[in-house]
């Protein structure tokens, strides 16, 4: 990694910044990606699962091949940094670093081109539709283990909070698996001042909302992690009117499966409960949507021993997250590892998903150097 590359990665990633795109709209994001691939000389196949793109570099007589992968989109977040590279499309922002992960993907496949000493085949991923919207699904269901059959798949996440380019691979499972929620309570609209000529769905959403934290705090085993958040309600139109529908909306979070079994038996349980106790109708509406991410062993000691050999600082104690990632698929698929990359100091609003969050350029070299060297250490192990 030389000061010039760096340099060009970092106008790269703030290219990006400036001009994020939502998940199913990254077409000038696939653009630039193109146009960089080009300028290195690799050849791809773009439109894949959307505007996923496949790029391979292939390099000496060996048949093992590898892939590597970044996400391209970007978050309904509006910025508030400062930033002479803000972003230049209101309300949409790189909120989530996904502009630095591509980066440091075209930084590896750089570093890979100018690197002799390796024999196989790489593919380097890059993934529209990471925040929520199923890009990893589609690009498999699009054929990508078909059309390129590589033999393991790494990636990276960056990480505020874990010291700069500090690498932690965890052993077993990273990150969590997370569905959707949605409770449709209907009741009797009616004059505020007659409740009694009503059924209030008002009232039976905040005792749902109660009843419904007991069940991480009660139902599920205190050494197993779980979530249930419920973020939003919406009900009502007016003051003086008891309103006819109220929908909650939320998320739910677990590492393990026999806890989502948990977790979703007793949502479907108190709904009932309330439902009865309220004379309301009480509809759930569980959505499951990204898996667990879970390091396979030998893949882990691969990410180790390229993070040995990129001269950065390893970790291997720290906790899983309860965030999700659709990495989770490509792992349902193929054997691999995915590893997070301290992004540096945690500040007020600049966590992942804040509106003052931006991806610390100090780390590209670390990350491309990763992932160049992760495929390297893979690819000689067949």
């Amino acid at each position: 990694m030389t000061p010039e590359l760096h340099q060009k990665l970092t106008e790269w990633r703030r290219h990006l910044h400036a001009h994020p795109e939502l998940s199913l709209q990254e077409k000038a994001t696939a653009a630039f990606v193109q146009e960089k691939l080009t300028e290195l000389g690799i050849p791809f196949e773009a439109g894949i699962g959307g505007h996923g793109i496949v790029a391979t570099l292939t390099r000496g007589s060996a048949q093992s091949r590898v892939g590597l992968r970044a996400d391209m989109d970007a978050l309904p977040i509006t910025e508030d940094t400062g930033l002479a590279y803000a972003s230049t499309n209101p309300g949409v922002m790189h909120a989530c670093g996904h502009d630095g992960h591509t980066a440091s993907l075209l930084g590896a496949a750089a570093l890979l081109v100018a690197d002799s000493s390796w024999s196989g085949s790489v593919d380097f991923i890059f993934q529209p539709a990471e925040e929520g919207y199923g890009g990893s699904r589609a690009m498999v269901a699009a054929g990508l283990f078909e059309r390129f059959p590589m033999d393991r798949v790494f990636g990276f996440h960056n990480w505020p909070g874990l010291a700069a380019g500090t690498i932690a691979v965890h052993d077993g499972v990273v990150m969590a698996s997370g569905g959707r929620v949605t409770i449709t309570i209907e009741g009797h609209a009616g004059h505020a001042g007659m409740p009694h000529l009503t059924r209030d769905p008002v009232m039976a959403a905040g005792h749902l909302i109660v009843a419904m934290q007991s069940i991480v705090s009660r139902s599920v085993d205190p050494l197993d992690a779980a979530v249930l958040s419920l973020c939003t309600i919406e009900g009502g139109t007016a003051p003086n009117q008891i309103a006819g529908k109220v929908v909650i909306r939320g998320t739910l979070r677990h590492h393990r499966n026999a806890v989502k079994d948990i977790i979703v038996g007793r949502i479907g349980e108190i709904c009932a409960g309330i439902a009865t106790s309220f004379d309301v109708k009480v509809t759930p509406d569980i959505v499951m949507g990204v898996g667990v991410v879970i390091n396979t062993p030998e893949e882990a000691g691969f990410a180790r021993m390229a993070a040995d050999k990129a001269r950065a600082q390893l970790t291997r104690d720290l906790a899983p997250s309860m965030a999700g990632e659709d990495f989770a698929f490509y792992l349902q698929q193929r054997p691999g590892a995915f590893v997070w990359i301290g992004n540096g100091e945690l500040r007020a609003g600049a966590e992942l998903h804040g509106p003052r969050y931006d991806f610390n350029d100090a780390i590209l070299p670390v990350a491309s150097t990763w992932m160049a060297e992760v495929a390297k250490t893979a690819l000689s192990a067949n």
